[in-house]
């Protein structure tokens, strides 16, 4: 509890206002280029893979930017000629919706508990080559429905008509929302923010992931720039030492 009042006012702004899609109003600014050397170096860490296709992004606790990080990761793939898909998975805090301002009255939850088709779902966003499905409804269930073969089967629909899909979901440690669904991803990348993750939980998190058979693509550290810009910088690497006790 003491956690979520912590960053209770970051978090609320991000899921009122959505995130900032940097990568898209201002591609040269550094934080772009940060971000399309985060979108390299994920590349590079699936190099050895059979495919890289389908990327989840998490984090081990709420406020440490996996929702800002996939969106603009996602344009920037957008902008390198892939065509992209990015899916709000976060049923119980999306913010898809809202960063690309699109319909949420349906979605992903309504394709997993309907019958409806997901190309009927799917929008086109205003960044060219980047589409979103977004969360649809918050369901009562949300891990049965991610965890179902329904959803098994939507996602090798995405692969057979994205060269990208991104997966944006919630926290490793709060939920199992994101453990049901980690045997359909490709690769993980984790989220943190220097001086305020928690190591407990980082640890907690990779702990979880080595309990599986994918990939971790890297982790991506988020920390307060010291330029007088109000937003953050970006890091990418495979280190888990640079967070509180």
């Amino acid at each position: 509890m003491s956690l979520f009042k912590r960053h209770y006012k970051e978090d609320v702004e991000t899921q009122t206002n959505g995130a900032r899609l940097i990568t898209f109003t201002e591609p040269k600014n550094v934080i772009s280029e940060q971000l399309r050397t985060v979108r390299t170096n994920i590349e590079y860490a699936g190099a050895a893979l059979d495919k890289l296709q389908v990327v989840m992004f998490t984090s081990s606790q709420i406020s440490d930017g996996k929702s800002t990080v996939s969106s603009n990761v996602a344009v920037t793939w957008a902008q390198a000629g892939k065509k992209v898909l990015i899916v709000d998975a976060d049923l119980r805090r999306p913010t898809v919706h809202t960063t690309f301002r699109l319909d949420n009255r349906q979605g992903l939850t309504t394709i997993l508990a309907s019958d409806l088709q997901p190309k009927d779902l799917v929008h086109e966003s205003m960044v060219p080559g980047l589409s979103a499905l977004t969360s649809g409804p918050v369901p009562p269930n949300p891990a049965e429905l991610l965890g179902s073969p329904r959803m098994a089967a939507l996602v090798e629909w995405m692969r057979n008509n994205y060269d990208i899909v991104v997966l944006d979901v919630p926290p490793l440690n709060l939920v199992t929302d994101a453990q049901v669904m980690l045997p359909l991803a490709d690769g993980v990348v984790l989220l943190i923010t220097l001086n305020q993750t928690q190591k407990v939980n980082l640890e907690r998190a990779v702990e979880l992931l080595n309990l599986t058979s994918t990939k971790v693509l890297g982790v991506v550290s988020r920390a307060k720039r010291n330029d007088g810009d109000s937003g953050y910088g970006y890091g990418y690497g495979y280190g888990y030492g640079s967070t509180q006790d």
